[in-house]
């Protein structure tokens, strides 16, 4: 076809979770709980890890931008989805799909790397104790987020306009409940080949690289949990490792489903309910996971809720 007979698109349909009318009350109570929860959770989390003196370490310190980052995802995503539940046209003009994307991008590329961060962090504590103030440092730290930051932003900047720069013409329905890269595409009537490679690249670096450190730094504290002589101490050790360890298998695997394959291999309606996990549901279950099961969070928490004050008074 000549670009001269294609029709612009200014707008997008989102078809949403389920287009069946007499679930679109449910689900929205549903993930309204579930958004509620997140939003909640992940306050809570950033500011328990602010004002507590307690929770002043580096650990507490990446995990308070751990819960940013998951705010900010479930943010770009669920009001919109939130809204298009309780309306008859689910539509999304162009340039709001284009930021929503973009948005979404730069928080799960961040939160990748931030839990390659994360890892590594527990490594030097648990393997390098007495260097670890000095190998994570107050300077470190900060320059760590601010990486982890700056590199999520650069790829949305990058992947993003790959995305819009194809022509979409005819049929502006996108199979899902936010602008997402593979029913985008899906949607093109122009060459996909660039932005396909960039996606499979980008997503392929991200997650390979993030994964290794990840690993390795989780091979070496499993090797050092093996040598504590109190059986207790190991049980304990593993235990705290293997709550973590899940998280992010269930968080590296769907992202590895999702993007490190050709986009002609996707199923869409797969990918949608894959999506509801990294997007929502993860976010809600992280502040759980790493946190709420921690002594020292239960505690300053107890302590916050006894007299909001106290925990901001210096000792």
């Amino acid at each position: 076809m000549a670009p001269g007979n294609f029709t612009q698109v200014t707008e997008f349909i989102l078809t949403g979770v389920s287009d069946r009318p007499e679930l679109q009350i449910p689900l929205f109570l549903v993930f309204l709980v579930i958004y509620g929860l997140t939003v909640s959770g992940n306050l809570g989390i950033i500011t328990l890890t602010s004002v507590d003196s307690r929770l002043q370490t580096p650990m507490y310190f990446f995990l308070r931008h751990l819960a940013i980052i998951n705010l900010g995802n479930s943010t770009v995503i669920a009001p919109k989805m939130l809204i298009n539940f309780l309306v008859k046209k689910k539509a999304s003009s162009y340039y709001e799909c284009a930021t929503q994307l973009g948005g979404f991008l730069a928080f799960i590329v961040s939160e990748v790397m931030m839990l390659a961060v994360m890892a590594y962090d527990r490594y030097v504590a648990i393997c390098n104790p007495l260097l670890y103030m000095v190998v994570i440092s107050r300077k470190i730290c900060l320059l760590l987020v601010s990486l982890t930051y700056l590199y999520g932003f650069s790829t949305a900047v990058v992947v993003s306009p790959c995305i819009f720069s194809v022509s979409y013409c005819s049929s502006n329905v996108i199979n899902h409940f936010y602008c997402d890269i593979a029913p985008l595409l899906a949607l093109s009537c122009s060459d996909t080949y660039f932005p396909e490679t960039i996606v499979f690249v980008s997503a392929a670096t991200n997650l390979v690289s993030s994964m290794i450190t990840v690993l390795v730094s989780y091979f070496n504290i499993v090797l050092s949990i093996l040598r504590i002589r109190s059986s207790e101490g190991r049980k304990k050790a593993f235990s705290t490792c293997g709550s973590h360890m899940m998280a992010v298998a269930v968080f590296y695997g769907t992202m590895l489903f999702m993007y490190v394959q050709p986009q002609t291999n996707h199923s869409l309606d797969t990918d949608k309910m894959a999506s509801v996990f990294y997007t929502l549901v993860i976010p809600m279950l992280n502040p759980m996971i790493y946190s709420l099961r921690n002594k020292d969070v239960k505690d300053a928490l107890k302590k916050f809720m006894a007299n909001p004050c106290s925990s901001c008074k210096p000792k």
